[in-house]
């Protein structure tokens, strides 16, 4: 665990523009597994979520067609909700930062750890439109 003080001002970068946070197993599964699609952000203290992971979510979420719901948990933190979260996106090991896309409760994108580091945060946004426009 972290202490609050330090991850304050990565929670703030994502809840600023409309994330919501999820601190427990049962506010994941509520999330995920509503009609339509939530956008899920497995939020990290790791430079590389600063760099591009944390930048390319809120770049791709202002894209005309985005998810539903965008929510986030936050590894190192509220383990059970980082957890469950996890759980969803089996097959896919744990990793962090990561980002998963879900239609009615399944799972239909996913990128990993190593598919955001050392990316330009706007690759991985566009990775994510792509995605948006595919599934939203």
């Amino acid at each position: 665990m972290y202490p609050e003080y330090l991850v304050a001002p990565m929670r703030k970068e994502l809840t600023d523009v409309g994330f919501e946070e999820l601190k427990t197993p049962e506010e994941v599964d509520a999330a995920i597994k509503q009609e339509g699609t939530v956008f899920v952000v497995v939020n990290s203290v790791c430079g590389c979520a600063a760099a591009n992971a944390r930048p390319a979510a809120i770049a791709a979420v202002k894209h005309e067609k985005h998810p539903d719901k965008t929510v986030t948990v936050f590894a190192g933190m509220e383990k059970d909700a980082v957890d469950k979260a996890r759980s969803y996106m089996l097959p896919y090991p744990p990793s962090s930062p990561a980002m998963a896309l879900f239609k009615d409760g399944k799972l239909v994108h996913m990128i990993e750890r190593h598919q955001i580091e050392g990316r330009p945060a706007q690759m991985i946004a566009d990775n994510l439109v792509a995605a948006f426009d595919e599934y939203c």
